[in-house]
């Protein structure tokens, strides 16, 4: 039972067992979370990033001891990025769109210093690489949201 709650929580729930991109995929079932009422205010979307990110650096131990190194079907990682990307944005079908293309390139193309933070042992490496990449996607929606709205 405790195995598969702990796959079923970090495969995002099981989503990161999709064949193709399970990154973007589970980013896109990350997503879904918005439409549950009351999921978009801080005080509920910051402590699940938060009890997130904690409970995905033990989690992500586990996946590599099991799995390999930084395996493909952890993606809670991602489910940290993207709620992370969308703090404090208003939810409409453009900053929606254009944070998710921004999130996911930079989620793959790690730039500086996700690369590093890739590079930390077992689960912080990780997380952390996502939670850059993330708040780099913040920030670069929210300049959007200012030059352009």
């Amino acid at each position: 039972m405790l195995k598969t709650i702990k796959l079923f929580i970090g495969t995002g729930f099981f989503s990161g067992y999709f064949p193709k991109a399970p990154g973007t995929i589970s980013s896109l079932v990350a997503l879904l979370f918005f439409l549950i009422p009351g999921f978009t205010s801080v005080y509920v979307n910051i402590p699940v990033i938060v009890l997130s990110f904690l409970i995905g650096i033990p989690l992500g131990n586990y996946f590599e001891k099991h799995f390999g190194e930084d395996p493909q079907i952890f993606t809670l990682d991602e489910f940290v990025g993207t709620w992370i990307t969308f703090l404090f944005v208003p939810l409409t079908l453009k900053t929606v769109a254009i944070g998710f293309l921004v999130w996911r390139i930079l989620d793959i193309l790690k730039p500086f210093p996700a690369n590093k933070a890739e590079k930390l042992n077992g689960g912080w490496g990780i997380m952390m690489d996502d939670v850059v990449s993330g708040v780099y996607s913040l920030l670069i929606i929210h300049i959007f949201i200012k030059l352009f709205n």
